[in-house]
């Protein structure tokens, strides 16, 4: 149904930033050298959280991508998301809706690589130097950065950038998110420092992660700026490999290559990029956007929903071989999707109430009846990776938990949480006696048709979702199975727009959410579960999770000095997370399911941690007439 998989390495824009981050996924790192207080800084070509780097000094580029992919031709996508229309350029600030794509405008100081979970490479930076004392990161600008205006990127610029995205004008998450930066300061016109509050292994890269733009965006004629917030439709001036060629009334938009990309030789950048126009087009809803597919109007489709790429992904084009379809297999971990609920609401305070709209889920049933058995329960926040936890808590774990032991439910210290089950010897209606047992603890009971509280009060509450016929199936058969518990829910469809401004004041009782996965779980989880962030419109906490336990498991998680205390606090964030039951887990796959046009080619070394959009954007090309365009696939 909804996307499962997403972004396999770790995005450093927090949600605010909206769609910014699929091609800026930089990850946390630092090098195992600086674990010894007496080793010297030294400037190097990257950086990696544990051990070194995979690809080595005077490398030439990823393995995963085609060095000798042609260049050009034009790549039409359809909404690389739910986004149906869009009213400005600026991804950073919180209200409005960025046009897809923009991302390819702005790069960073440094990028990560799909096949390694946690390093960075120098882009617009060609050296990173750290501090002995990991207070502090310095980055030299490679003299060959340059903006789309043709201006030199300098750490002036780097700065300007810093302290914008801090600034009250951009969205609040990204004063969070680099909190723990204290200030840049301009060394020289190409080289920027990044002060840290406290030492970090992760802060280097979230600065080497900070999108950089022109401090000349927005200058008017008359010398004064555009305020950053209500920048919209004002040119962006940044120094990716694309720019905007042109746009139709918030609904299409063309990116054309910038001939005059400075960086297109970096073995970063070699085999990427190899389209000379990008366009998306916006369509209304999913059903008119699979029927243009059909039709040919744009050329791959990244396909969510198991009963279309079933019984609809299918006709002549697809016979005659004019479409393909093929599923590409990824490591990404699964991350968490799920009925989020609103803890802000009253009606989801207590836990024997969450853990009963729990066992009213039954995703075996869906999986039979809905997704042809494509599905996998989800049962952990960091599902199908190192950091899930499972069974009874590790030496390490314990470590972690056992301080705050009086905070905590004592079914944490137990065997790891499981998600009730409807297969034989289950049965949903023994998960339904279940709940109705916990509710009655709870306080509610069945009477006057039906669910309610000592004071008369219904059990009543709306599950809000954009994705419309994607996900209303599932809804209605999950509130069959409430309201044999008397509870009363409903279904609500809402466009792109309108869920966004919802959610950033979080007005909803319930709704359908993923959280993109990571590889290297760190300081975005602050963002989606620290207390800080729950009464922070716009942020990523929209459960609105406080709790002292979980803020300082967070802490332990973001400060980890080797790899096991990084798995140890993931795992001990897991398991409380779980038993505290706030969002009833989804499904996930291991597979990207792309249908795409037989002109188009990929290389023939797949990335592990990538998303599939962003994979075919960045690596694909298109194939050469000389070829007839007759190959289904070619590597």
């Amino acid at each position: 149904m909804k996307a499962t998989t997403t972004i396999g390495r770790r995005s450093y824009s927090p949600r605010g930033a909206r769609k910014f981050c699929t091609r800026h996924l930089l990850l946390a790192c630092c090098f195992a050298w600086l674990f010894g207080a007496a080793a010297p800084a030294h400037a190097v070509y990257a950086i990696a959280q544990f051990g070194e780097p995979k690809y080595p000094q005077g490398f030439k580029h990823f393995d995963y991508v085609n060095p000798d992919a042609p260049k050009g031709g034009t790549l039409v996508l359809a909404n690389p998301n739910r986004l149906t229309s869009f009213d400005k350029f600026n991804p950073f600030t919180l209200r409005g809706n960025p046009a897809p794509g923009i991302e390819m405008l702005f790069e960073s100081l440094t990028t990560g690589s799909s096949d390694e979970v946690a390093s960075a490479y120098g882009l617009l930076a060609d050296d990173i130097r750290v501090a002995p004392d990991r207070l502090s990161v310095t980055f030299h600008i490679n003299p060959l950065a340059r903006f789309s205006n043709g201006d030199p990127v300098t750490a002036e610029d780097v700065k300007y950038s810093f302290d914008t995205l801090k600034s009250p004008q951009a969205a609040p998450q990204f004063s969070v998110f680099y909190g723990d930066i204290t200030k840049a300061v301009v060394v020289d016109p190409a080289t920027i420092r990044f002060e840290f509050r406290q030492p970090n292994r992760e802060l280097p890269l979230i600065a080497g992660a900070i999108p950089i733009f022109s401090h000349k965006w927005g200058l008017k004629k008359d010398g004064t700026h555009v305020p950053f917030d209500q920048l919209a439709f004002q040119q962006p001036i940044g120094s990716g490999p694309y720019v905007i060629d042109h746009y139709d009334g918030g609904h299409t938009i063309t990116y054309r290559r910038d001939p005059s990309y400075w960086g297109a030789s970096l073995p970063v950048r070699v085999g990427t990029n190899n389209f000379d126009h990008i366009t998306y087009k916006l369509y209304a809803d999913p059903t008119a956007r699979l029927e243009a597919f059909k039709a040919g109007e744009y050329d791959a489709l990244v396909e969510y929903i198991s009963r279309n790429w079933a019984r609809r992904d299918v006709g002549k084009r697809f016979d005659n071989g004019e479409l393909v379809k093929h599923e590409f297999r990824q490591h990404n971990g699964a991350g968490m999707q799920g009925f989020v609920m609103n803890l802000r609401r009253p009606l989801f305070k207590d836990v024997r109430v969450r853990k009963a709209l729990d066992l009213a889920f039954d995703f075996e049933w869906l999986n039979r009846q809905l997704f042809y058995g494509a599905y996998t329960r989800l049962d952990s926040y960091f599902a199908d990776s190192p950091q899930q936890a499972s069974g009874m808590p590790t030496a390490g774990e314990l470590a972690i938990l056992d301080p705050l032991r009086a905070q905590l439910d004592p079914a944490v210290f137990g065997p790891m949480t499981v998600q009730p089950n409807t297969d034989p010897p289950g049965s949903l209606r023994a998960n339904l006696l279940k709940a109705r047992a916990l509710l009655a603890d709870a306080g509610w009971h069945y009477r006057d048709g039906a669910l309610r509280n000592a004071q008369g009060e219904p059990f009543k509450f709306e599950i809000l979702d954009d994705s419309g016929a994607a996900m209303e199936p599932v809804a209605l058969a999950y509130i069959r199975n409430l309201s044999k518990l008397g509870i009363q829910a409903s279904f609500r469809t809402v466009d792109f727009a309108l869920i966004q401004k919802r959610y950033d004041s979080f007005e909803f009782d319930m709704t359908s959410l993923r959280y993109p996965d990571v590889q290297v779980p760190g300081t975005e989880e602050v963002s989606r579960f620290g207390s800080k962030s729950a009464d922070e419109h716009g942020s990523d906490n929209l459960m609105g999770l406080k709790s002292p336990a979980v803020d300082a498991i967070l802490q332990k998680l973001v400060h980890a000095q080797t790899k096991d205390q990084l798995v140890d606090a993931a795992r001990a964030l897991d398991r409380v997370l779980m038993q505290g039951y706030y969002v009833v887990p989804q499904w996930f796959n291991t597979t990207h399911r792309i249908a795409f046009k037989r002109t188009l080619r990929y290389p023939a070394t797949l990335p592990l941690y990538y998303s599939a959009e962003d994979w075919i954007v960045s690596t694909w090309w298109l194939a050469p007439p000389a070829s007839g365009g007759n190959a289904a696939v070619s590597h």
